[in-house]
């Protein structure tokens, strides 16, 4: 398989920007040649210690530079299983086969899936069987530490039908060196099942980055996704969630800060493939410096799909004027009796705004800060776990209260 996907990605071309994926991409962090195999990680007990996440949880796992360090999982139900990929490939393996990406990568990046698949070493299994609810968080760090390195990190969850289950994944840089990161998300929901997902992405400012994610709906099941970007110098993020069964449901954010010469590059699709389907999706980004930020998302109906809701909304807060939004949402609808909706806005910091917080004796740049931080936080709103949005919210009012 490995050997396979290798042939694949050497065979494929890499991007131009003539591919209408690719449109406004930066090209030139393309050139992976420089990275290396990611050496035996020196610092793991101070990961280990760092790898604080956000309280109690039912089940954690640590990697550093690909490999396991550290495992706990004493708050999981009976039957919930959270193991690392090669132990899933060889004590689930028909779960593993069936589900291990199983949807093809069909936003730009299939060159990346298939290096992914023929470098990947390390990775996390979460399945949930029927009926199970898993009241307290997984949680899982990747660390990448070493000038040049490369990680894989990869998370496939399966719920079954009715399951419940919160996973959280921290991607952080040990160092602050230069790196590469090439991760895949796989996400299958059963009918009923409701999963909520965050990824916390904190890489080091120099770190090329392609997080691909794929989520398949069933019927009357919720799928619940929000990406924050925090760090990372070139970030492709690609997003499919695909409604495959009568009354799922979709909610897709994303909350990026970009400051410096940082470029986040976003390609999202809403398949609605079921009727009475819905998906919503929220991205926000705040850009200051000479700072990009990309988007390109369409909202697809297919045929014989009807009462379809979706919703496409991207905001940009444009903190500089030298800072760059590129906003591209689309819509193929191949049916009647729909409902879909979609849009872009950018626009500088609320001046009045500014000035009433002064005249209230909140200097200038408090309330430049302040601005900023509601500005996400009334992203974070959309979350239903209380705890979960209360964390959040604090992890992002710190790292993103420096940002005017």
């Amino acid at each position: 398989m490995q050997e396979e996907a290798w042939r694949d990605y050497l065979a494929t071309p890499a991007p131009t920007r003539r591919d209408e994926a690719w449109r406004f991409a930066n090209i030139k962090a393309l050139d992976l040649s420089s990275f290396v195999a990611a050496p035996p990680i020196l610092s793991e007990g101070k990961l280990i210690n760092a790898s604080t996440g956000f309280g109690a949880c039912a089940a954690k796992l640590v990697f550093g530079n690909n490999a396991l360090v550290h495992s706990e999982a004493s708050g999981l139900p009976d039957g919930v299983t959270v193991q690392p990929l090669d132990v899933a490939a060889r004590e689930n393996e028909e779960l593993f086969r069936r589900y291990f990406m199983s949807q093809p990568v069909e936003l730009g990046s299939h060159k990346y899936a298939q290096l992914h698949k023929a470098l990947l070493t390390g990775g996390v299994l979460v399945h949930v069987p029927k009926n199970v609810e898993v009241a307290l968080p997984v949680e899982i760090f990747h660390w990448v530490e070493g000038e040049n390195s490369s990680v894989f990190p990869h998370t496939l969850i399966v719920l079954e039908d009715n399951a419940k289950v919160t996973v959280v994944d921290h991607f952080k840089s040990a160092d602050g060196a230069r790196a590469l990161a090439c991760g895949i998300n796989d996400f299958l929901l059963g009918p009923g099942a409701q999963l909520t997902y965050a990824a916390v992405q904190d890489w080091s400012r120099e770190t090329v980055a392609f997080h691909l994610n794929s989520t398949i709906v069933d019927r009357d099941a919720t799928s619940t996704a929000l990406i924050a970007n925090l760090g990372g110098g070139m970030v492709r993020n690609e997003s499919l969630s695909k409604l495959a069964g009568e009354g799922s449901r979709s909610v897709m954010l994303s909350l990026n800060a970009l400051d410096g010469n940082r470029v986040i590059d976003q390609r999202t699709l809403q398949d609605h493939a079921a009727k009475n389907a819905t998906s919503d999706l929220l991205y926000r980004n705040a850009l200051d410096d000479r700072s990009q930020a990309i988007f390109s998302g369409l909202i697809r109906v297919e045929p014989g799909n009807a009462q379809t809701d979706a919703y496409q909304k991207v905001e940009n807060l444009m903190l500089s004027e030298d800072a760059v939004a590129h906003s591209m949402p689309g819509l193929e609808i191949l049916n009647d009796d729909v409902r879909c909706t979609h849009g872009a806005t950018s626009g500088g910091m609320n001046e009045d705004e500014l000035f009433y917080m002064q005249a209230r004796g909140i200097p200038e740049a408090v309330g430049r800060r302040l601005i900023v931080a509601g500005f996400f936080n009334a992203l974070l709103d959309r979350i239903e776990s209380g705890s979960l949005r209360a964390k959040l919210g604090e992890l992002i009012n710190e790292r993103f209260g420096a940002l005017s």
